[in-house]
């Protein structure tokens, strides 16, 4: 019988559903949790970036504005495909559906591994993160 995971995923959440046959109810196994991505730009850094005043009279601003948030974003992925990866390793799972928003898919995917990547039978980019099981569950395919 083949075992399938629904990994449903935004910048500060993540959620693992497992599917027992292939038109079950989804059942959720482990949430993942990374707060930091919900602080503002200004409490991920401890020092704010330089600004100064040009020729002209004008201020301008040094740094790159939200760097610290994707760098945030950028780490969730990868503790994500970590953890997924060490399930793979496992055998947890046969077959891997992941919904994610989607500048966080694009970094999920970053993170994948080749073998990671082959189990992926689909890819939905939405923010589904708050939904209920059932709601998650008819954003899928009838049978898994």
């Amino acid at each position: 019988m083949t075992k399938t995971w629904v990994v449903v995923a935004d910048t500060s959440r993540a959620r693992i559903f497992a599917a027992d046959k292939p038109s079950s109810d989804l059942v959720e196994i482990q949430t993942l949790a990374h707060p930091e991505a919900r602080l503002h730009e200004g409490d991920l850094v401890s020092d704010r970036s330089g600004s100064g005043v040009g020729y002209s009279g004008t201020t301008h601003g040094f740094g790159k504005e939200h760097e610290a948030k994707d760098e945030e974003s950028i780490r969730f992925a990868a503790d994500l495909c970590h953890e997924l990866e060490q399930a793979r390793n496992q055998h947890a799972f046969d077959k891997l559906y992941i919904i994610a928003a989607p500048a966080f898919l694009g970094l999920l995917r970053k993170q994948q591994s080749d073998c990671m990547r082959a189990l992926v039978s689909q890819e939905i980019s939405k923010n589904l993160t708050t939904l209920d099981p059932g709601a998650i569950r008819s954003h899928l395919p009838a049978y898994l």
